[in-house]
């Protein structure tokens, strides 16, 4: 589906998939569960979901003859890390509107994490005391002109890298691969658990899964807490990425599955349930979730298989999309574990 279209490669191939034996058990067998590892897809500043959107944008970016990466998230945004990682990469120079999305307050949360990294990887950093929302922002329109009028050539790319173009590429590709692993395993996914925000990966997902019939099968667990507003960026991105790619079919309302149960009490606001989640994987699987993105969508994979969401006998895949380096920013909630 995306061969017409130029990627370039930052990444390190094809992500694993492991088997979650010791949390399939936990949860009583019935289903097993699996996670495709897209935080380990990466060398560039522990990588994650972004880079994989990044391949099919930077060639873009690289034919416009821009010299500035210019996006934007909330101050322990994970997607504008891995901006500032591939600007550094790329030897562009990279501006990140960095804006107040989540109503959470650690002594060290503008200090640590993906900040700090972002910080170290060279981006100039613009601290925004403005308040959560998925759509086109006036402090990111204003770096942009800010750029040009310093005589820099900027190059556009929205939170998530969601609303670009482009955005939903990544994604389909993801859904490729894991049938190409599929046939290797010699079983396929009845279910893809996916976090759901901004919408590209979601959207990705979607397309590339309506391919064989699955698009209802890929599961969003919303943690933006505002759901109507998400859902209809993701079916606006799901259907631009279909055309783009010749998909041969509609995307119609019915193949987007977005459960808004677990973003609560706020966006990047982790509930008792979300640390639960991530204290249980961890000390279960080894495996590290945040508290903003995996931590809710493992969450809702938990609580969905507690409550027989999933027919006996499914296998279930649980896109980890990275993200990790947020925890820091929630010290003093993890302090004791």
């Amino acid at each position: 589906m995306l061969e017409k279209f130029e990627r370039y490669p930052l990444t390190f191939g094809p992500t694993p998939i492991e088997k979650l034996s010791r949390l399939t058990e936990q949860l009583g067998g019935a289903v097993e569960i699996y996670a495709k590892r897209e935080d380990c897809n990466s060398g560039l500043a522990f990588g994650g979901n972004k880079v994989r959107k990044l391949e099919y944008i930077v060639p873009d970016a690289i034919a416009s003859n821009a010299d500035t990466l210019v996006t934007i998230g909330g101050v322990q945004s994970n997607h504008t890390r891995q901006v500032a990682a591939v600007a550094a990469k790329l030897g562009m120079k990279c501006r990140l509107v960095q804006e107040s999305w989540v109503p959470f307050e650690d002594a060290v949360y503008d200090r640590v994490g993906n900040i700090l990294m972002s910080r170290v990887m060279g981006a100039q950093i613009d601290l925004v005391d403005e308040g959560f929302d998925i759509g086109i922002r006036e402090s990111w329109q204003r770096a942009i002109e800010d750029v040009k009028r310093q005589g820099g050539k900027p190059y556009a790319i929205p939170a998530g890298a969601s609303v670009h173009k482009l955005g939903g590429l990544g994604f389909v590709g993801f859904a490729e691969e894991v049938r190409a692993q599929e046939a290797e395993l010699g079983f396929s996914f009845d279910y893809v658990i996916v976090c759901t925000v901004t919408g590209s990966t979601h959207a990705g997902m979607l397309v590339g899964f309506a391919k064989d019939g699955r698009a209802d099968r890929v599961i969003g667990i919303d943690a933006s807490g505002t759901v109507e507003q998400t859902r209809a960026q993701v079916l606006d991105i799901a259907r631009n990425t279909a055309a783009l790619v010749e998909l041969g079919r509609d995307i119609v309302e019915d193949d987007l599955v977005l459960l808004s149960d677990y973003a609560y009490p706020a966006y990047g606001v982790p509930s008792a349930e979300t640390n639960e989640a991530i204290r249980l994987s961890a000390r279960l699987e080894g495996m590290m979730t945040d508290p903003v993105y995996e931590g809710k969508s493992m969450q809702g994979m938990i609580d969905l298989v507690r409550k027989d969401y999933f027919p006996a006998g499914s296998k279930v895949l649980y896109a980890h999309l990275g993200g990790v380096p947020a925890i820091n920013g929630y010290s003093y909630i993890y302090r004791n574990g």
